[in-house]
């Protein structure tokens, strides 16, 4: 054995043995000292518990509110579309490129085509989706290519 390959011995350390004698250091009250909550059978008390103080979740004002009738879309850019093979896109297409997530069983959000990558698209596509954008839409047909809604 050389020193450069010198290792650590793994050491063996065994666990608390809670309740078993004063002579292990943890007989008598098993560690968790006198009285209290906490030294109680099933005394676990919650992080966010304060004492008894109302606790933060409350004191804070609410703020704002969801708008239950917004429209959440999976979203695919332009430029994504500017590199890809083929010149007919669909969602089935889509979702096998991995351009946007696979509709799960309940949800089934719209897919919208958005504009951003705008100044270098040149390519004749067609494209079925949920949604354009103007700019999307407008920049898809002076290309030559067909915005489709479905």
């Amino acid at each position: 054995m050389e020193l450069h390959n010198i290792e650590r011995p793994q050491i063996k350390k065994h666990k608390k043995r809670l309740g078993k004698g004063h002579g292990t250091g943890f007989g008598k009250t098993a560690g968790k000292g006198h009285k209290g909550q906490k030294s109680r059978s099933g005394g676990n008390i919650p992080a966010w518990f304060e004492g008894g103080q109302m606790p933060l979740q409350r004191r804070v004002p609410k703020r704002g509110f969801t708008n239950i009738f917004k429209k959440q879309y999976r979203i695919v850019n332009l430029n994504k579309l500017q590199n890809l093979d083929g010149v007919k896109f669909d969602i089935k297409k889509l979702e096998e490129l991995h351009l946007i997530r696979k509709a799960r069983a309940n949800e089934k959000a719209p897919v919208k085509i958005l504009a951003d990558g705008a100044e270098e698209f040149n390519k004749k596509i067609n494209i079925k989706a949920n949604a354009f954008s103007k700019t999307a839409r407008a920049l898809i047909e002076k290309v030559g290519g067909k915005a489709e809604v479905i």
